[in-house]
């Protein structure tokens, strides 16, 4: 059998609370939903990923370099075609031949992924990665977007370790029209057949359930929570109790987190030292997958899914997008996407480069050394990601140059710093800019220690690029 021996897991700081939605609407349709996690402007299912990845090789003592195989799930990507594995991988220094896969397509995603990942470590050995994210969304005034939340959750795979995947089942069948997202479409729709929609949860939530090998007993059951009264609805047909749902359920504080909805609570649930995990996911349409987890040991764990920040219904939409300023007159700085793809290493991995006849630390690192005028060339140094402010203004509405603009518009003012990042000698620093990100302008001030994190830089030409950012350090 294949085991658990690391996870992580992460959910964007702000929150909206359930009575929010019911002063602005007059009702709020998800039920046993408290409040529930919003993406900031700059986070989408990449960024959450990379966050709870982090996490996950952070809590294993491991890098990016130590992994054969990387999965990636999410129901909801920034990108209708393309294979983000390739960019999840660069930005956590994966082997260039290490395997990869995708999984998209429904809230199923994050337990096939968790599948897949079982069969190739078994098959092959080594160790591997799963991160699951997603962020649903819906129309304004419906049950779906009113429970829609965001968040992430990694899993380190090896062969052996303190948390073993004992068990495992699946079973699938015709339920067209319970939850869907058209192609092309940003938001998810059902048609909202109550009756339809429950007998098509409990079915196959229990025949996945019935398919493992021996009947579970455990003391925590993640199931999927599309709300919070689901899946406590379907206790019944995965044979287990409401307290043992109640036990990991994330739903109640983070929403609906789609395909990272299992993936979450399981990581909760192994952080929190349960001893037997039923895990059981669901993609609508329908089909579901149930998994045995039994730790025997402790298992590493980095989990940081504490929210920080309260959202009025009207901030709400303007982070979403729904309520902006709209896009500026006149293009912004252009970079283009060949000229951006050579400045990957430092965006995402932050290298520097040591000249070969002087020492001196350069980023980027291009160019005549400006320590020495040389051009012999450089020597790869990877910073370690923290660092002190040297100076940091206040970008503010109109401020922003064009291509930042519409970020601007949904996520408000922002920090613009100067940082002297840490280099690998004592004392050694490099300055570069950076944008501010995860708090108020007001929280950087000259002088404070920060630390970085990779977000949606901007947008052009249809093309995301994604950057270091900075943020307050951590304790």
């Amino acid at each position: 059998m294949t085991a658990i021996t690391a996870v992580g897991a992460y959910a964007p700081r702000f929150r909206i609370t359930a009575e929010a939605f019911e002063e602005a609407w007059g009702q709020f349709q998800a039920a046993g939903v408290n409040e529930k996690a919003v993406p900031a402007a700059d986070e989408d299912a990449l960024t959450m990923g990379f966050e709870a990845a982090n996490r996950a090789l952070e809590a294993a003592d491991l890098g990016g370099e130590d992994l054969s195989w990387l999965g990636f799930a999410t129901a909801n990507p920034p990108l209708e075609e393309g294979d983000l594995t390739a960019r999840l991988g660069a930005m956590l220094a994966l082997p260039e031949d290490a395997s990869r896969q995708l999984f998209t397509g429904s809230t199923r995603a994050g337990t096939r992924a968790l599948w897949a990942g079982m069969d190739a470590i078994a098959s092959t050995g080594g160790r591997g990665l799963v991160v699951v994210a997603d962020a649903p969304r819906g129309d304004p005034d419906d049950a779906i977007d009113h429970a829609a939340g965001a968040g992430a959750a990694a899993f380190v795979l090896e062969r052996d370790g303190p948390a073993e995947i004992v068990d495992r089942a699946e079973y699938a069948a015709p339920y067209p029209g319970t939850r869907f997202r058209n192609a092309g479409a940003d938001e998810t729709q059902g048609l909202g057949v109550t009756q339809y929609d429950r007998r098509a949860f409990t079915e196959t939530i229990g025949g996945a359930v019935d398919g493992l090998e021996t009947a579970p007993d455990p003391d925590a059951a993640a199931i999927q929570a599309p709300d919070g009264k689901l899946p406590y609805r379907a206790a019944g047909a995965a044979g287990v109790g409401t307290d043992e749902i109640g036990a990991c359920a994330t739903v109640h504080d983070l929403g609906d987190l789609g395909a990272a909805s299992v993936p979450v609570s399981l990581a909760r649930a192994i952080a929190d030292g349960h001893e037997s995990i039923l895990a059981v996911g669901y993609g609508s349409g329908g089909a579901a997958d149930a998994f045995v987890v039994e730790p025997t040991a402790d298992v590493p764990a980095t989990i940081a899914i504490d929210g920080g920040a309260s959202l009025s219904y009207a901030e709400y939409l303007r982070r979403r997008g729904i309520v902006t300023s709209g896009p500026p007159s006149g293009g912004g700085a252009y970079v283009s996407v060949p000229s951006w793809r050579r400045s990957i290493p430092q965006r995402y991995r932050l290298a520097a480069g040591r000249c070969v006849d002087c020492e001196a630390l350069a980023f980027p690192p291009e160019g005549a050394c400006d320590d020495c005028g040389s051009l012999a060339g450089y020597e790869t140094v990877e910073l370690p990601g923290s660092g002190t402010i040297e100076a940091v203004t206040t970008i503010s509405q109109g401020g922003a140059p064009p291509e930042f603009a519409e970020q601007q518009a949904q996520s408000g003012d922002y920090a613009a710093a100067i940082v002297a990042l840490d280099a690998e000698a004592a004392g050694e620093t490099v300055s570069v800019p950076a944008m501010g990100t995860d708090a108020a302008p007001s929280a950087f001030a000259v002088g404070d220690r920060i630390e970085t994190t990779i977000r949606r830089v901007y947008t052009q030409e249809g093309v995301t690029r994604y950057g270091f950012k900075v943020r307050p350090a951590g304790d």
